[in-house]
């Protein structure tokens, strides 16, 4: 019942009306990993905005054994990008740090230095950054807070991995970048062996709220209970009120 084209048209213009409203003229800067949310927000753009007013940032931890996905991505498009190696940073930083990081803050550590680069890209070059999470991620919370949940503009987030996949070939996007398995980049591991489950049964979830396995739909409903507070605005304290709630 997905209609993707329709979609992706309807995206297409509204990525146009966040720039006409937030900065006409700017450039759309998007952390380029080439799989298959950061290429369709990139391609999402460049149809947009048109492709001279995209600017792709690949962002290596060291070295990245499937770069080449990133760029065959930006020949694909023929966006502008740069690429930006943070390695330096990453180690920087744990050394700076006084105390052993802890090995979820060393997974999350990449992921907050990429936006950092990608805030200074887009600050240098008359940008707005694009976040490129999706619905699936972050109904469950696979998203660094101020890492890759970050951003000035949102494409993707109200749709699952598999309407992803459908706008990505409604663009036109190769099947390869599309269809390539997501890995974090940051624990080795891919993303449905971090999650327990595959996309598939996850979005299914999501939209039909239908699952049969038991077990894994009792680790989505606690993934996503637990994880809430990434996807609501931070509280904050207001001395007006005259009852205080957490």
């Amino acid at each position: 019942m997905f209609d993707a084209m329709k979609v992706k048209n309807n995206c297409v213009d509204w990525i146009r009306v966040f720039f006409e409203t937030n900065g006409a003229g700017c450039n759309a800067v998007v952390g380029i990993s080439g799989g298959k949310d950061s290429s369709t927000v990139a391609a999402l753009c460049a149809e947009a905005l048109g492709r001279e007013r995209v600017i792709g940032v690949l962002m290596p931890n060291g070295v990245q054994p499937d770069i080449d996905a990133a760029h065959s991505l930006v020949r694909h498009l023929g966006i502008r990008y740069v690429t930006v190696n943070i390695e330096a940073a990453v180690n920087g930083l744990n050394e700076a740090i006084p105390f052993a990081l802890s090995e979820q803050s060393r997974i999350n550590l990449p992921a907050r230095i990429r936006m950092a680069a990608l805030y200074a890209v887009s600050q240098s070059h008359n940008g707005r950054v694009a976040n490129t999470c999706n619905l699936s991620e972050d109904w469950v919370g696979y998203a660094t807070r101020y890492g890759d949940g970050a951003g000035d503009f949102s494409p993707c987030s109200r749709l699952t991995v598999q309407e992803v996949k459908a706008v990505g070939r409604a663009l036109g996007l190769p099947a390869q970048l599309i269809e390539k398995t997501p890995i974090d980049g940051l624990s080795g591991k891919t993303d449905e062996e971090n999650l327990g489950f595959t996309y598939e049964e996850l979005d299914r979830y999501i939209r039909t709220g239908e699952l049969s396995d038991e077990g894994i739909k009792a680790r989505i409903d606690s993934l996503h209970a637990q994880n809430l507070f990434k996807l609501r605005p931070m509280p904050y304290f207001d001395p007006e009120l005259t009852v205080f709630r957490p």
